[in-house]
């Protein structure tokens, strides 16, 4: 989707996706002790804001400006302060082994680039890091709470065990979930988890 369309979606006075965080990466952080932590695709910053809350120093970026105004906005009512950097996915980079979680919340890559985005994100974690994900599996196709509606888009187990196979992955699921994430992840949905740590 284009940095135009988001930046329309995201102008709405409104924070489509919701303002509170999601609720398995709220699950996994609670196991963590805070520290470095980077957020790819970010958006208007619900994830990011609420990180930073809890102690984490949070770095982010998207390529909506739009996005990051909304962000940006949340951090003011939360008295909170994130690095937040406008770049696309193929382009942006953090120094190596200098984050202690990367967060992929529903960022979705065409398949060109998903690989080479996910492996890049890999090299900015410290041994022991951790990635987290939760994105969109095929069979949210039948369903109406959200995602791409191109399949090549969506994960699968065999596409994430592949992108992330230099590292161990702790958990690896499909389940299906009910969203409440604002006005544009509502109701049913079909969903891939997963926790994987860099040796």
């Amino acid at each position: 989707m284009t940095t135009n369309i988001w930046n329309e979606r995201y102008s709405k006075s409104e924070y489509i996706y919701g303002e509170m965080p999601n609720v398995f990466l709220a699950e996994q952080l609670s196991k963590l002790p805070a520290g470095n932590i980077i957020f790819p695709c970010e958006g208007e910053g619900r994830n990011a804001v609420y990180a930073a809350t809890k102690g984490w120093h949070v770095k982010a970026f998207d390529s909506s400006e739009a996005g990051k105004a909304k962000a940006m906005q949340l951090c003011a009512k939360h008295r909170i302060v994130i690095d937040y950097t406008i770049s696309d996915a193929t382009q942006i980079d953090y120094p190596q082994n200098s984050a202690d979680v990367v967060v992929f919340i529903f960022a979705h890559f065409p398949p060109a680039v998903r690989k080479q985005i996910h492996q890049k994100a890999i090299t900015w974690l410290k041994p022991g890091g951790k990635v987290i994900m939760e994105a969109f599996n095929p069979q949210q196709l039948d369903y109406s709470s959200g995602g791409p509606k191109d399949l090549s888009m969506l994960y699968t187990s065999e596409m994430l065990s592949d992108d992330f196979k230099s590292v161990k992955i702790d958990t690896l699921q499909s389940l299906e979930t009910n969203l409440d994430e604002g006005a544009f992840h509502q109701g049913k949905a079909a969903v891939i988890q997963l926790v994987a740590t860099k040796l």
